[in-house]
């Protein structure tokens, strides 16, 4: 292995991810960046929301990890369980195969859906939009076996499926049209077909013990794992070094992709990763979605506090709009900016950097420490609901305060 590629492969991590964050949030608190201005002492104004936010929600501060899984949970009932309950599986490996099915099909398609589209839900008539929409769309698509190649066993999802997914399909089970419009589908497509052809070409990692399909990085991580013990952040390697390749056009080093990672003139580093702003929005939201199957299979997930928080537009929302983050110029909050443009690189690392400076003052505020209240508990309890709620006192739409194009792949 080159020193290029070990350098390029350095970028594929959490710690990777939370080092950069934070080397350009110290130049921040200089007041050295190019788009941002951080007024640290408003962190206690967004502690004092967060932690209101959480004992409303979980008066007794019992809160569960941030997840896709909490999206499955609609109108008090988690479907996940009630449908996993209906299945005999033959073993709790097969059953958390499935479940690693779903979340990875979930969670990618888990990108902004714009402000127009909603699901409308069969079970219980509601129309939802956004994320929740979007968790109850994958969960009927997946419970009706769209991703099945095998009629009897709808509940898997079969790489052969994905790589040939038609449109027709798709569009009917998200109920995307032109009138109810879903941000970036035929981005959110393609990257499901590109999953579905790397894991056909990597059965070594999709298909140890069945037909390549998501649920085989369960497999992966079980044989990774010593006395059934698995870390955080080794989920997220995993996802990282095996899923990175589905992501178009994205950056490159040493023929490694890099998948969610951006250049930001500041970052400077004296090797080949000089400028690149690791985030891994997606994936470490994935990481934290495969945390509950591999407890329900039977392992302990430990160090969860080795991932870091979520690069996305609530949790960065909610620092803007409590005023933690301004912007330098007044007037980019009017203009759209590309996902790899300095500003948001800027905007996304401040985020992922300060929600650890936040997560203490909240745990002060609600009395836990980190062991008891990982940043996990934070962003559930928590951060992602103050920033949506915050935003719809904002702005009728409830938009977030800086406008991104999104190919649905990022936000």
């Amino acid at each position: 292995m080159s020193s290029a590629e070990a350098e390029a492969l350095s970028l594929l991590s959490s710690e990777a991810v939370r080092a950069r964050a934070h080397t350009l949030l110290t130049l921040g608190l200089r007041d050295e960046l190019l788009h941002f201005r951080v007024a640290s002492e408003r962190l206690e104004v967004a502690a004092d929301l967060v932690a209101d936010t959480t004992r409303a929600a979980y008066p007794s501060l019992d809160v569960p990890l941030h997840s896709r899984w909490r999206h499955f949970e609609f109108q008090g009932v988690d479907r996940w369980s009630a449908l996993s309950a209906e299945r005999s599986w033959q073993s709790s490996e097969e059953a958390a195969r499935a479940a690693f099915d779903l979340a990875v099909v979930s969670v990618l398609l888990d990108a902004g859906a714009g402000m127009r589209w909603t699901y409308k839900d069969r079970k219980s008539g509601a129309a939802i939009g956004r994320s929740e929409g979007l968790a109850l769309a994958t969960l009927t698509m997946f419970e009706d076996g769209l991703f099945s190649a095998d009629p009897r066993d709808p509940l898997r999802v079969d790489a052969a499926v994905l790589a040939h997914l038609p449109m027709e399909e798709f569009r009917r089970g998200l109920q995307a049209s032109d009138e109810n419009p879903l941000v970036g589908i035929e981005g959110r497509l393609n990257q499901l077909r590109r999953l579905g052809q790397v894991m056909i070409d990597h059965p070594e990692a999709f298909a140890q013990h069945d037909s390549a399909r998501p649920g085989g990085l369960f497999d992966v991580l079980a044989a990774g794992s010593k006395k059934q013990v698995v870390p955080a952040p080794a989920i997220l390697s995993t996802l990282l070094r095996h899923l990175t390749p589905i992501w178009p056009s994205r950056e490159t080093l040493a023929g490694v992709p890099l998948g969610d990672c951006w250049r930001h003139p500041l970052l400077r580093t004296p090797d080949t990763t000089d400028g690149l702003v690791p985030l891994h929005k997606l994936l470490q939201w994935l990481a934290y979605s495969l945390i509950e199957p591999l407890q329900w299979a039977g392992y302990e997930v430990t160090d969860l506090d080795g991932l870091t928080g979520l690069a996305e537009y609530r949790n960065g929302g909610l620092l803007v709009d409590s005023g933690v983050l301004t912007l330098r110029d007044h007037k980019d909050a009017m203009r759209e900016h590309s996902v790899g443009s300095p500003l948001v690189v800027e905007w996304r690392a401040l985020t992922v950097a300060l929600l650890d400076e936040l997560a203490g003052t909240v745990r002060r505020r609600l009395n836990v420490d980190a062991a008891a209240f990982p940043l996990a508990k934070v962003l559930q309890g928590g951060t992602w609901t103050a920033g949506r709620s915050l935003a719809r006192k904002l702005r009728s739409d409830g938009s977030p305060p800086i406008r991104v194009a999104s190919d649905g792949s990022v936000f």
